[in-house]
This record gives C-alpha cells, structure tokens and sequence, in this order.
C-alpha cells in the first residue's frame, strides 16, 4: 500500500539507502518519506545504527611455543552520516573484521610468553582496536571496544600450570608448616630448661634446708643431753634418715626391688661411708 501511494517508512535506529534509476541518491533517515517510484526512486536495502558485537576466536601460538585460543569481543556500529559507504564499500562486514581481528593477534601473540599474555591482554585489545579503528573508519564504521574475553591454553597446558600452582603452593605450606614447628619445638625447649632451672633451685633449697636442720638437731641434742658429742648425735640421725629411706622404698607401689645389706653391722658401715662423704666434701670445698 505504501509503495501505491509513493510513501516509505524507516525504523528507529535503521536508515535507508535511496537509488534512483540504480544510482545512490540519499540516505533516508527513521520517519516517513515520499519515494516516487515512477521517477524510478526505490528503496536499495536498510543498514541498521544499533550497537553490534561480533565474537572472533583466533588460534595462534606464544613466544614459547604453546597454542591457545584468543577470543576477542568487538563492538561495532555503522555511522549515520557515512551510510553510503557503509552499505556499498563492504560486501560482507563481519568476515572483514575477523580477517582484521586475525592479523593483529596473530602479530602480538607470538612476541609474548603464555603469562605475558595473560597479563597484557589489554594492550592485544588496544592494538586490535587501533588497528580495526583506522580501517573501517574507511568504510563507514565505528569500532566502539575491543575486549579480549578469553586466552585458552592446549587442556595439557592448563593442567601442568595447574599443577605449578599447587606445588608451589604445596611447598609454602610445608615452609609454614616447618616454621612452625620449630617454633614450636624451641619454645618446648625454653620451657624445659627453665622447668630444670626450677628444679635446680627447688633442689638446692630442699638441701640448705635439711642441713639447717640437722645442725640445729645436733646442737640443740648436744645441750639438752650432757655427755653426747655431735659425732653421737650424727650418727643417730643418719640412721633416721636411713629407716626412713626404706620406709619410703617399701611403701612406694611402682618401685622397682632394691637390695640393701640391713643389720647393725650394716647400718653403722652406711653411717660411716656417709660421713666420710660429708667430711670429704667439706675439704674438698
């Protein structure tokens, strides 16, 4: 019905290409237009002015020699005012980018190592960009972004960086494990040696205390008893000591058996060897 009445509608965001006798005459823009076909105006095709995105996936191989995958992300849209060239210069839009696409990354990649290229993703995507910008500039084109989605490894690759990763991983926590167990280990000696230092002094306490004793026992049984010499009282005492001893011994649950020669005999012998220490150590001091 429109063409009847020499009347055309263009869309939103969409623009027509006008020819008259099959020549470019004008680019029609969205609303409604008087198309004269009988002057031999018509309608030549729409070019749509929305944002298209096109993904390129590029195989190619790194600096040190492993394959992957490159995925780029090209958003591109067609320019209003250069519609014409647009619509007559390029047969086939999304093959020309990819071609484009193809030859940038395949120049980049091979210069870097598979890590640079993880990490320098973005300069590949400014290079593409740049290098899309200035050709289909030409043609009627804006690139908008180019985003480099994906870099992908041969799967043989992945597993074995994988692997890196874990054993490097696996190795600082055996290096933490380690350092704290010697931390562990050396506060489990300080703590020894100062529970022996401890002990030492409790000892050493102990045995001021048992000499302070007997000496006030053989004092004070030399003044109460006339006629005992401190060699009696010592030796009495020694004797204490000694029934106490296996006193002690006996009435122990998990001791081991001991065998003491026991009798007067015996008894005065263990007073004596004792003193003799005692006697030894005092000269030796």
């Amino acid at each position: 019905m429109g063409n009847l009445l020499c009347c055309v509608k263009v869309d939103q965001s969409t623009v027509a290409i006008k020819e008259r006798f099959g020549k470019f005459d004008d680019v029609l823009q969205p609303g409604c237009h008087c198309l004269p076909w009988f002057l031999g105006s018509q309608i030549a095709g729409r070019l749509t002015l929305r944002l298209q995105q096109l993904d390129v996936k590029c195989e190619t191989k790194t600096k040190d020699n492993v394959f992957v995958n490159v995925v780029a992300s090209i958003q591109y849209r067609a320019l209003s005012e250069k519609a014409g060239d647009a619509f007559y210069k390029l047969s086939n839009t999304r093959n020309q980018i990819q071609a484009y696409v193809f030859d940038v990354i395949r120049a980049s990649v091979p210069k870097l190592n598979l890590d640079d290229a993880f990490e320098q993703k973005n300069d590949i995507a400014r290079a593409v960009e740049d290098e899309l910008e200035k050709a289909m500039s030409n043609y009627g084109f804006e690139i908008v972004q180019t985003l480099i989605v994906d870099i992908e490894p041969d799967g043989r690759v992945k597993q074995a960086m994988n692997e890196i990763n874990a054993a490097l991983r696996l190795r600082m926590a055996a290096s933490e494990k380690a350092e704290a167990e010697k931390i562990l280990q050396i506060k489990r000696a300080e703590g020894e040696a100062e529970s022996k230092y401890l002990a030492g002094l409790g000892i050493a306490r102990q045995r001021q205390a048992i000499v302070d004793g007997l000496r006030d026992s053989v004092l004070g049984f030399s003044v109460n008893v006339p006629g005992t010499t401190a060699k009696d009282v010592m030796d009495m005492v020694l004797v204490t000591q000694y029934f106490d001893t296996m006193k002690e011994i006996g009435a122990a649950s998990k001791s081991s058996a001991v065998f003491i020669p026991h009798g007067p005999g015996a008894v005065h012998d263990v007073a004596t060897q004792i003193r003799n220490g005692l006697l030894q150590a005092s000269v030796n001091q």
